[in-house]
């Protein structure tokens, strides 16, 4: 984790001679001297549950909460409901408390009673659920203690029925975008319970491993251009339309590799079609990359065929200053600013996706240009104070 990351030190704040506050019936803070403040933190800890995840895309939303939240005064707590991913090590580097509570890479029925045991040892002032696969463990178990808010930050609208219903017993939904929250709203989640919280992102440069060693570790070839693309192997994310890419820039390109990270059931029918079109040596799949921030470094562009949290790592590539192509989303339009930062493409025809991507990676000037761009979009309209702000005011209620 990053130094910016890390919890503070409550021993060195104290060595700064300042005297502890004493806090008034309305739960501002007074120091001796007269001076007032807003009581930082409730005594009892936030709950912040989350998958087993990478540091891109929604793991990199919750690594920058988690540190916003400690930094701003609060115990932080971290409940981890399946297997697999970088992010929760990196957590505990970063000095927070880790519960594993899930044993499988995909959660199960029993989630919810182990989330709601450790919710009734806790006591939290407040469970947080990042995903849809958190709204329903996070709105029953919430439920349990008295005073406890149940609040899920989501980066897609809900998908099932079920999910709807969760969403009605949770005191806030935060969501990224006004897209989002229109989205929340035709589920029935009522405005008044709905934040609008734009992500925040600060670029990590990871471990400053160089070209030859992310290739040795990765198994690429470092002399070849790269690119990534981050996404779960469902079918909303339309997978088939980016290999189909792939294989339409090798008739034009031999010297490109691609990295796809992410899990799910369509693994093998992935891997059945990248055989039948002979892509086994252009492309690797990958479930976890635990070096995807040092692999950012080295791409030449990043893209997304589907509906995706964030994009997947679309915001992570812009802090690093890397142009992006993605078929037309919520988050692509939220994100990328098309002919500036990266190219958006509709998804029909699919000849658009290769041959937005073929001219980024043909013009070196260009893609200097859109990822100078990217960077500074990052910068200017997705800092990460106004995120942390945002998401401390929904905690706090």
């Amino acid at each position: 984790m990053d130094p910016a990351s890390r919890r503070p030190n409550a021993s060195a704040a104290a060595a700064d001679g300042d005297r502890p506050p004493t806090s008034n019936s309305a739960g501002v803070s007074t120091t001796e001297e007269g001076q007032t403040r807003r009581a930082s933190a409730p005594t009892r800890p936030i709950l912040l549950v989350v998958r087993g995840l990478d540091p891109v895309g929604t793991g990199r939303q919750v690594e920058l909460a988690a540190a916003g939240l400690a930094a701003a005064g609060h115990e932080v707590v971290v409940a981890v409901t399946t297997t697999g991913g970088s992010l929760p090590e990196r957590l505990a580097r970063g000095g927070f408390t880790l519960n594993r509570i899930g044993t499988r890479p995909v959660g199960d029925p029993t989630l919810t009673l182990r989330l709601a045991g450790l919710v009734r040892r806790l006591r939290p002032a407040v469970v947080v659920g990042f995903g849809r696969s958190q709204i329903m463990s996070v709105a029953a178990s919430s439920r349990i203690v008295s005073g406890c808010r149940g609040i899920v930050w989501l980066g897609l609208p809900p998908a099932r029925r079920k999910d709807a219903v969760g969403l009605g017993w949770l005191d806030q939904v935060v969501v990224p975008s006004p897209q989002m929250a229109a989205a929340c709203g035709r589920s029935g989640v009522a405005a008044r319970r709905l934040a609008v919280v734009p992500p925040g992102i600060v670029a990590d440069p990871g471990e400053g491993l160089a070209r030859s060693e992310l290739a040795a570790r990765l198994g690429l070839d470092a002399t070849k251009q790269w690119t990534l693309a981050v996404a779960p192997l469902e079918p909303a994310t339309r997978l088939p339309r980016l290999l189909w890419a792939i294989d339409q820039l090798g008739v034009v390109r031999k010297d490109l590799q691609h990295v796809l990270v992410g899990a799910g059931p369509l693994l093998d029918a992935l891997w059945r079609r990248a055989r039948s079109q002979e892509l086994a040596e252009r492309l690797l799949i990958m479930a976890h990359c635990d070096t995807l921030p040092d692999l950012l470094g080295h791409v030449k562009l990043v893209w997304q065929s589907g509906e995706v949290a964030l994009g997947g790592v679309l915001l992570d590539a812009m802090a690093r200053g890397v142009p992006a192509v993605a078929v037309e989303s919520d988050a692509a339009r939220q994100l990328v600013i098309d002919g500036q930062t990266g190219r958006i493409v509709p998804a029909v025809p699919e000849s658009e996706l290769p041959r937005r991507a073929f001219g980024i990676l043909e013009d070196e000037p260009l893609a200097r240009q859109y990822g100078a761009a990217a960077a500074a979009q990052a910068a200017e309209m997705f800092a990460v104070e106004p995120f942390v702000k945002g998401l401390l005011q929904a905690v706090l209620g």
